[in-house]
Formats: structure tokens, C-alpha cells, sequence
């Protein structure tokens, strides 16, 4: 709602300033909501250049269609050029990266090594409750959709710490239990507090299925969404978060808000951390 807002705000200014500067054609305001990144799928267009700087989708037959020349002056807008993570020599990099005359990089939107990471306000009988949740594109029949892949919610996570080493060699079931019809076992069940230590060594709570619980029990209601955000893995040896921002420049709307580095291995590492989905 922020952004519509902030787009149908342009549009007014461009109506009602006939003072406005103008330059190639168009007035100052204009330029910016042309060069603006108004929705996501423009900024994949802009990045694989198959749209032009007005907005305009390309045809394939089109010689600016994923013209590497023209892709080289259209990439730099499309970073937040007022974070120093995004605006020094790895944007360089990056640019000559994707515009490979050998092999460019191109962004595909059916593509399954993106997420999206959803910031949301859910209301409890203690109060309002954040939670993050991320999804991810999904293939079903000849379609795609997007799909819940997992969830960030402080209450839950405080549920299962971390397990530790010395912890689980206290709470265990001697190898013999069976012998004893599992007799023991009530020193799992009675504590609940240490119960995940008599689980597999590879065990990993499924918070997803914690949440449906949740909002099918009526402990948690979704109220809002308060902000949304994308990560990217599809180029090999990088990675990127697109962020929405609104201001009165030209450097608005969906732009690149982090970028690094970072192998294949790496990747998978960060998915973890960002808990981006359940890692098998």
C-alpha cells in the first residue's frame, strides 16, 4: 500500500508542477518514475535488459533486446547507490560478472533459487507477535506458484535452543532399554523441557508445522504485512537481497540492497542462516 501510495504520489506531482524541469522530453518527475523499479518482475526486465529505460518491454527481435552494451549503462541504476555495500568496486565486479560477452547472466523469474522474505504482524492473547516468513516459487502442473518455505518466530525458536554437547550425553537411553520394555523412557516424557536431547542427532524442528498449528488452534491470527524484501542466488559465486525504497530521486523503487561474493558452498550456508526454508 506504502509504495502505491508513493507511485500515484509521482503521478500528482507530475500533473500538477508545470514548472517542472525538463530534460530528453520528459520533466524531472517523470524521469524518476520512469527510471524507478515500480514492481519486481521490472526490475528482472531492467537486469536482463528486455525492457527499456521508459518502461517499455522488448521484443526478442529487438536489437536492444539483452544488448550486453546497453545492459552495462542500465545495471548501475539499479543498485541502492547510497549503501557503500552496494555502490564500490564489488558493483563493478558484479556488472562485468552478468555481461560476460562470452556468457552473460540473466535473472529468470520461474526460477527456484529465489526467495521471498515477509515481515508480518500476527496478534496472540499476549499481544501483537512479528513474525518473518519466507517463501518460494514452486512448479505445479504448467504453472508456478509461490509457496510457504518456512518461518521466523522468536517464541518458537526459544522453544528448541541450540542443543548442547554436554547435554546430550546426560540425557540419553542406555542401549539396552529395550530390554527393559523402555521403562526409562518416562525420563524422556516427564521432562519435557530436554526432550528434543532423546530425538536422532539429526533432528531439526519443523517451525512451519509449528506455525499451521498455531493459527489452526486459534493462538495466532495474521493481522498485517509490514514489509517485503527478496533474496537471490541464481548467479553462480553471488548473491543479492532486493529491497523496496521510496524516494524522490531516480535511485527508488526495487533496487539491490546487499550484494556478495560468495561460492556455491556459501550459498547454502547463508540459506541456513537466513533460515530462508527447511534445509533437508
Amino acid at each position: 500500500m506504502q509504495r502505491l501510495i508513493s507511485v500515484i504520489a509521482i503521478f500528482v506531482i507530475v500533473i500538477s508542477s508545470g514548472n517542472a524541469q525538463s530534460f530528453n522530453g520528459f520533466t524531472e518527475d517523470e524521469s524518476v518514475l520512469h527510471k524507478m523499479n515500480k514492481q519486481v518482475g521490472q526490475f528482472v526486465h531492467r537486469f536482463n535488459m528486455e525492457e527499456d529505460q521508459f518502461g517499455k518491454v522488448l521484443p526478442k527481435n529487438d536489437s536492444r533486446f539483452r544488448n550486453n552494451e546497453m545492459r552495462l549503462k542500465m545495471l548501475p541504476g539499479i543498485f541502492d547507490n547510497y549503501n557503500p555495500r552496494t555502490s564500490g568496486n564489488l558493483k563493478k565486479y558484479f556488472i562485468v560478472d552478468v555481461t560476460n560477452e562470452n556468457q552473460p547472466v540473466y535473472l529468470d523469474f520461474l526460477d527456484n533459487d529465489w526467495y521471498a522474505e515477509v515481515s508480518a504482524t500476527f496478534s496472540s492473547k499476549s499481544g501483537d507477535e512479528n513474525l518473518i516468513l519466507f517463501l518460494k516459487i514452486e512448479q505445479e502442473n504448467l504453472g508456478t506458484k509461490w509457496v510457504l518455505s518456512n518461518v521466523y518466530f522468536r517464541n518458537l525458536y526459544k522453544l528448541f535452543p541450540k542443543t548442547d554437547t554436554a547435554d546430550q550425553q546426560k540425557y540419553f537411553l542406555h542401549p539396552q532399554s529395550h530390554e527393559l520394555d523402555f521403562m526409562n523412557l518416562h525420563r524422556a516424557l516427564d521432562n519435557p523441557q530436554q526432550i528434543e536431547y532423546y530425538a536422532s542427532t539429526n533432528y531439526q524442528p519443523d517451525y512451519l508445522t509449528l506455525l499451521f498449528y498455531l493459527m489452526k488452534t486459534g493462538q495466532l491470527k495474521f493481522k498485517q504485512i509490514d514489509g517485503v524484501k527478496f533474496h537471490f542466488f541464481q548467479i553462480r559465486n553471488w548473491y543479492f537481497e532486493l529491497s523496496y525504497f521510496n524516494r524522490n530521486d531516480t535511485n527508488s523503487g526495487w533496487l539491490i540492497s546487499n550484494l556478495l561474493y560468495v561460492n556455491e558452498k556459501e550459498k547454502q550456508e547463508l540459506i541456513k542462516t537466513y533460515k530462508l526454508c527447511v534445509v533437508e
